[in-house]
């Protein structure tokens, strides 16, 4: 007798951006302040980009989290203690250690249990016996560091873990605060980023919804985008700040990306003409059409938030996707192609029917 084969479905999704929006002219006014000079036409010409959010100063990582993974639970119709695995994507996490997912875990759990007492139970003593009876303290909760691929990487591996059988209803979310590492003098790089957070509720299922992925990585390429600091004896070594190699990191992206997307459609037996929606990380709209054009997918096929926000990084990719979903424009039954590229080198493709 054989069992039944488990497969893993997105059923729901949520997203946060900082209150703290930044138009280019904004960024063009303070960039001007030591001498460097950009315009809203540049950046839009070169990126796409219109607006970024900026986290405020006391706002980490998981703050950023909280909020899109709340609403992620509620569209799945779920709460904290549902979930038995958490894995975070980002490249700017809370702290050395321990994990922003952690941190995040206990801020949720934080979370529902005050909303349970505002929510009309009878006392706080039976609100927290109802959280401790179904708790998010005690699952899995750890990082994942792939840069702007980070998503794609979690979703792949949360993916994984329920088809083992060793979670049931994983919370996967990315988020970023990218405004920390920047360098302000350096107008090619400072005016690209954003901070944000993104997040699905993927779930063990008996019918298929992650259809196929596939990851990689080449290291020869760190160089040409990466934040080389790191700390040593209370030192920060090196240069904490973003750097990068623009038109390489274009030259890579464009090929890398489109390979990897027919390779996942291959594994799936799915081809071009399948995919209902094409949702690229948000990095350059140049770099997103040109993925779109190889594949031969319409614009129209193609989900463009980085305009509003900028790149995110490991937020990108779920900022588009719950744009897409709260929107009315990706509907449920449709086939999504998510592929991401970044520092690393990294990148991956998933295809899954919502």
């Amino acid at each position: 007798m054989t069992s039944a084969l488990i497969y893993s479905r997105i059923t729901g999704t949520g997203s946060y951006l900082p209150t703290n929006k930044l138009s280019n002219a904004d960024l063009a006014t303070l960039l001007a302040k030591d001498g460097i000079e950009t315009s809203d036409e540049w950046i839009v010409e070169r990126t796409g980009i219109r607006n970024r959010h900026f986290a405020a100063a006391d706002q980490s990582a998981s703050d950023l989290a909280l909020p899109a993974c709340v609403s992620a639970l509620q569209a799945a119709g779920k709460v904290a203690g549902d979930v038995d695995l958490i894995i975070c994507a980002t490249s700017t996490p809370d702290m050395v250690f321990p994990s922003t997912a952690a941190i995040l875990q206990h801020k949720l759990g934080q979370f529902y249990e005050q909303k349970s007492t505002i929510d009309g139970m009878e006392s706080a003593q039976n609100a927290t016996k109802s959280i401790a009876d179904k708790s998010i303290a005690g699952c899995p909760a750890f990082d994942v560091q792939a840069v702007c691929s980070g998503f794609v990487y979690a979703l792949t591996v949360a993916d994984a873990m329920i088809k083992t059988g060793a979670a049931k209803c994983a919370l996967v979310v990315g988020t970023e605060v990218f405004s920390r590492i920047l360098d302000f003098k350096d107008r090619t790089t400072c005016v690209l980023f954003g901070d944000g957070a993104g997040a699905v509720v993927l779930e063990a299922s008996s019918e298929p919804g992650l259809l196929a992925s596939e990851l990689h990585a080449d290291g020869k390429h760190v160089g040409v985008l990466c934040t080389p600091g790191t700390v040593s004896g209370g030192q920060i070594l090196g240069d904490p700040t973003l750097k990068m190699d623009g038109q390489a990191v274009f030259k890579l992206a464009v090929g890398v990306l489109a390979d990897v997307a027919r390779s996942v459609l291959a594994k799936a037996g799915k081809t071009e003409a399948d995919i209902d929606w094409l949702i690229p990380h948000q990095a350059n709209i140049r770099i997103m059409l040109g993925t779109a054009k190889k594949l031969k997918l319409p614009e129209s096929k193609v989900i463009v938030t980085v305009a509003d926000h900028g790149n995110t990084s490991a937020a990108s990719i779920p900022l588009a996707l719950d744009h897409g979903v709260r929107s009315g424009q990706i509907k449920k039954g449709e086939t999504l192609m998510l592929e991401g590229v970044g520092g690393g080198f990294t990148w991956g493709a998933v295809l899954l029917e919502l």
